[in-house]
């Protein structure tokens, strides 16, 4: 473990506290701050000055919200696209994946280092998206094959000392659990975060409660929690009952908009969505689920939301 790991040991979103994390960043960086991000990799602005800053002003909109209501805060690095694959398509080898993974947690530290504070811990997470769409799983890789496919960008933070790993809009079970055996294997704590479709089933067709006990029966219950990602509140809020399994899931990261994934993938323009209305849904699911407490957006969200979703999810907790 480097010195920078400072929670890896620990996270402090074990607590029960409220963590904040950000927006759908990529969404953000296309439709309001004007970006072109080829393949949605939003880790391609760190091969310039310009870009690093825009980056670095994007989180920190987030930051000011969850130092502001002296939360916690989970700095998700900006590299949901920066798996070999990905970079390959963009003119990245290995090795630059490598290093563009690492220079993107260098920058999550450089943040923290400015901003936090005894009342707002930070958390350097590094991201880990999908080998394939996040919206189609394609053809899925066996567990080993996950494995080994993210054990470079797993292997890059965990260098960087990344004080965890965080694999988002996960659509098979496979996947999940070969990054939650890298990621184990590296010594990083892991949060596997499913995408669901409408119906509340992941896009492979198997429940969520099925994928959930599935990674934790193979590994042993290896991830320190689940989040699910890229879905309306109204496309999973009835599938959370009060089975043990759902116990599992700690954070949220919904999209503004209640469109399907191939809606959202066919459109032209950005759906907001409501962010009051959205930061209802979310205090009624923390007020039914509370140990869910690291909660952020996906899909067209972006400030604006998550001020709304602190504000009425700070209320529930300050009440219990």
């Amino acid at each position: 473990m480097t010195d920078s790991a400072k929670y890896r040991a620990s996270l402090p979103q074990s607590s029960g506290a409220l963590f904040l994390t950000d927006g759908g960043i990529e969404t953000t960086l296309i439709f309001e701050d004007g970006f072109d991000l080829p393949h949605f990799a939003a880790f391609h602005l760190l091969r310039d000055a310009n870009g690093r800053a825009a980056l670095a002003r994007y989180y920190e909109r987030y930051i000011a919200i969850a130092k502001a209501d002296r939360m916690g805060f989970i700095l998700e690095s900006p590299t949901w696209r920066a798996s070999a694959d990905w970079g390959a398509k963009l003119g990245y080898s290995a090795d630059d994946i490598a290093a563009v993974n690492r220079e993107s947690v260098q920058l999550m530290h450089d943040l923290r280092t400015r901003h936090e504070t005894s009342a707002s811990p930070m958390v350097v997470s590094g991201c880990i998206g999908p080998r394939g769409d996040g919206y189609d799983p394609g053809q899925v890789m066996s567990a080993l094959d996950a494995e080994a496919y993210h054990r470079l960008q797993v292997g890059a933070f965990a260098e960087a000392g990344a004080d965890m790993v965080t694999a988002i809009t996960m659509t098979n079970a496979n996947e999940a659990i070969g990054i939650a055996r890298a990621a184990a294997k590296a010594g990083l704590p892991v949060a596997i975060s499913f995408t669901v479709e409408t119906d509340g089933r992941l896009p492979t067709g198997q429940g969520l409660d099925d994928a959930i006990c599935e990674v934790d029966v193979v590994t042993g219950k290896g991830p320190a929690y689940y989040m699910i990602n890229c879905a309306h509140p109204t496309h999973f809020q009835k599938t959370l009952g009060d089975e043990p399994w759902t116990r599992r899931i700690g954070g949220l990261r919904a999209n503004a908009s209640k469109r399907s994934h191939q809606e959202l993938n066919d459109s032209p323009d950005l759906d907001a969505g409501n962010p009051v209305e959205l930061g209802a849904e979310y205090r009624d699911l923390v007020r039914r689920h509370p140990q869910i407490n690291v909660l952020g957006g996906c899909c067209g969200t972006d400030h604006r939301h998550i001020e709304c979703i602190a504000l009425a999810c700070r209320e529930v907790k300050r009440a219990a």
